[in-house]
């Protein structure tokens, strides 16, 4: 079974020069936790909400906050990215997915086209909720070797 078969796409992205106050704004309105970075429309890192979380300041949204901590929310998107993330072509197996979450520990990988324009992700959600079916590929898949 191929990635693009269970990725989520479209895919929701941001520009280096965003600010975390827009990341955020995406995030809680898209009911997300990954961003995918773009610089001239090719991948360039991710940006989860915890590194959003670790970048402001943990004051911003309570009835202490002070103009410092709410600067936090002008940071840009270049600060804080995790650049050059791990992703697989389109054409890449679901096996190979959940081989680099178990090797890598990450929390989704972008899935790119031959020209490195994202497409869609990949989660371990998306692994765990499609698990029937990717099963069920596999299945299909032994059978068929077998007869052969």
């Amino acid at each position: 079974m191929k990635v693009s078969e269970i990725m989520i796409a479209p895919v929701f992205s941001v520009l280096l020069d965003d600010t975390l106050r827009e990341v955020e704004a995406i995030f809680e309105c898209k009911k997300i936790h990954q961003l995918l970075v773009l610089e001239e429309g090719k991948l360039f890192g991710v940006l989860s909400e915890y590194d959003l979380l670790r970048a402001i300041s943990p004051y911003v949204h309570t009835h202490i906050y002070t103009t410092r901590d709410l600067a936090t929310l002008n940071q840009r998107v270049h600060q804080v990215v995790t650049r050059n993330p791990v992703s697989l072509n389109h054409q890449a197996t679901v096996h190979e997915a959940i081989s680099l979450f178990n090797t890598l520990h990450v929390g989704c990988i972008p899935i790119i086209d031959s020209a490195e324009i994202p497409v869609g992700i990949v989660t371990p959600h998306d692994i765990i909720c499609n698990f029937y079916k990717i099963c069920a590929a596999t299945a299909s898949e032994k059978e068929s070797k077998a007869c052969r």
